[in-house]
């Protein structure tokens, strides 16, 4: 590992008794969301009889799942809501996470519901599982929106299939992202069914009610937050391109001005989602970290060009409007709890890192930065790092590849002897997710608890 230390002036001194960090609210949340699936599965209880034969067990089985499926797309919108409370208490790539385990579940219990429900009929029409088919044909006309519900969960099944990892990859990303755009069509079509069709709010007008008002407020935090708030933002803070600086080769720095910036709550660590309103990219919208902390006049990205959109930037010219929403993400200085921190950061992962680096409170030697990248060339911003390491007495290290292209060592053993108190450190990790996986085994294997090792992806 390449070590480069800089020293200097006397880094601004904050006591860090006033950094108070943030209780995530994940544990809660989830409980909250178990929970609401056990009344969910009681709804069903309360309303169901005893029953002895077959049909009656693997209807009551399709019951079961089609109520937990309508429960989960409820909870699978409110996951692209955009709802700050998710975005910066637990993370958007937590949430991410949540919201792909969601879909996940809610495809195989709505085509178990689909089984299930047809398969009972048959039974009870007195043929066997061979006529699914049959069964599920004759109700598309016998059973209310039923045909809705149908082309909602082949939407949802679409969705599925091109959201497996494989798949996506080789999808451009905003064909991927307009595609996935039609949940919230598949939610609308399948919900008349749940409540036209379900037993259980037949029998019971409250729990109808309630079923109304919880895709009623999450239909309200959609529009909210999807909708109105970006409006509101883009329309007061008039954002326009001010500037483009390429960097190093195929890395440029888009400087955003705009009006009373210091009102748009921006921290730094933090990204926006990036719609250039250019020729060619109007209906692209990307999601791209800030490379320096927010100032009351200026905003700044910086990317890599390894897609049309990226590479796109550098052409872009200034006096272009900008439409921008967030900011999101929960890797801000909020989530510190000790007295020293090291940030590490892989390729074009240093965006948020470098703005971690220039705000984060510290006396010298307390604030570390590790950068990682391919060679000296493709460290990006290096200039602006090495000088706010001198202004503030922070340590700088680079780890690249050696001439022959071996990997530097970024092992256990390595960060100790280069960091030998890095276990009583906070580490903020960002880059490409094999990157981050093993750092953060490293950093394990270092002595770091994992609750000190804040991190998001940026594989988005």
């Amino acid at each position: 590992m390449t070590t480069t230390l800089a020293g200097g002036r006397a880094a601004r001194r904050k006591t860090m008794r006033r950094i108070r960090p943030r209780r995530s609210p994940a544990v809660p949340l989830l409980i909250a969301m178990w929970a609401g699936a056990a009344g969910v599965l009681w709804l069903w209880w309360h309303n169901t009889a005893s029953v002895a034969d077959h049909a009656g067990r693997v209807l009551g089985a399709g019951r079961i799942t089609g109520l937990l499926a309508g429960y989960l797309m409820a909870l699978l919108v409110l996951q692209m809501a955009r709802v700050p409370a998710l975005e910066r208490r637990v993370g958007s790539d937590r949430v991410a996470r949540w919201h792909a385990m969601t879909g996940r579940y809610t495809l195989c219990l709505v085509a178990a519901h689909v089984v299930l429900v047809m398969w009972g009929y048959a039974l009870q029409a007195g043929n066997g599982f061979g006529d699914v088919v049959g069964q599920f044909a004759d109700s598309l006309n016998q059973l209310p929106d039923m045909g809705k519900a149908a082309i909602g969960a082949a939407l949802l099944l679409v969705i599925g299939l091109l959201s497996i990892g494989p798949v996506r990859r080789r999808l451009p990303y905003d064909a991927w992202y307009h595609v996935h755009l039609l949940t919230y069509a598949a939610v609308f079509l399948t919900f008349w069914h749940q409540i036209s069709a379900g037993n259980e709010f037949a029998v019971e007008p409250a729990a109808k009610t309630f079923w109304y008002g919880l895709y009623g407020a999450v239909t309200a935090l959609v529009l909210w937050y999807r909708v109105l708030t970006p409006v509101r933002l883009n329309l007061r803070h008039r954002l326009r391109v001010a500037a483009v600086i390429e960097e190093t080769p195929g890395i440029v720095s888009v400087l955003v001005s705009g009006r009373k910036l210091h009102r748009i709550g921006a921290e730094a660590g933090q990204f926006f989602r990036w719609r250039f309103l250019a020729p060619g990219m109007r209906f692209s919208s990307h999601p791209y970290s800030l490379s320096a902390a927010p100032r009351p006049e200026m905003l700044r990205i910086t990317v890599k060009a390894i897609g049309d959109h990226s590479s796109g930037l550098r052409e872009l010219t200034p006096g272009t409007r900008v439409w921008a929403e967030g900011p999101y993400g929960a890797l801000t200085a909020q989530r510190r709890s000790r007295g020293k921190v090291l940030l590490v950061a892989g390729g074009v992962g240093i965006t948020p890192m470098r703005a971690l680096f220039e705000t984060l409170p510290g006396a010298s030697g307390d604030i570390t930065l590790l950068y990682r990248a391919s060679s000296t060339q493709d460290l990006a911003l290096w200039d602006e790092l090495a000088r706010i390491a001198d202004e503030r007495g922070a340590r700088l290290m680079y780890a690249v590849n050696s001439p022959d292209g071996e990997r530097p060592d970024i092992s256990a053993e390595s960060l100790r002897r280069k960091i030998p108190d890095v276990e009583r450190h906070d580490v903020f990790l960002c880059g490409p997710p094999g990157f981050a996986q093993s750092v953060y085994e490293a950093l394990r294997g270092a002595g770091v608890p994992a609750r000190r090792i804040h991190h998001e992806s940026f594989a988005m």
